[in-house]
């Protein structure tokens, strides 16, 4: 039985990915090891392939981890549809940061 946070990933690829392949070609990590990575927990990944397949989705992994505990479950739908728009695009790192940020802003105005 795989755990939520590999759950939660392979979720994420078959939403807004026309398949694996696809998405591990996009992300610069074989095939073969986004496979294996899914059949045997993300948990058992490396460092650097997990940040990847986060990286890839548009998530961090504090993200994946909230959704993996349900805390994130209102989160989960803007991350998807965030992730979706992400497609074909190559972002910056500090431009990914912004986004995070933006992104709490808006959700820090919808508390308030």
């Amino acid at each position: 039985m795989k755990d939520k946070r590999t759950k939660i990933i392979e979720e994420l690829i078959d939403k807004n990915w026309p398949n694996k392949k696809a998405f591990a070609e996009n992300i610069n990590i074989p095939y073969t090891t986004l496979r294996s990575m899914l059949a045997r927990g993300i948990g058992n990944a490396t460092v650097d392939n997990v940040l990847k397949v986060c990286k890839g989705l548009g998530i961090t992994t504090e993200q994946l981890e909230k959704m993996a505990n349900g805390k994130a479950e209102k989160d989960n739908n803007d991350i998807t549809t965030i992730a979706a728009h992400h497609d074909g695009e190559d972002w910056t790192e500090e431009e990914l940061e912004e986004i995070e940020r933006f992104k709490e802003f808006i959700r820090t105005k919808r508390q308030n």
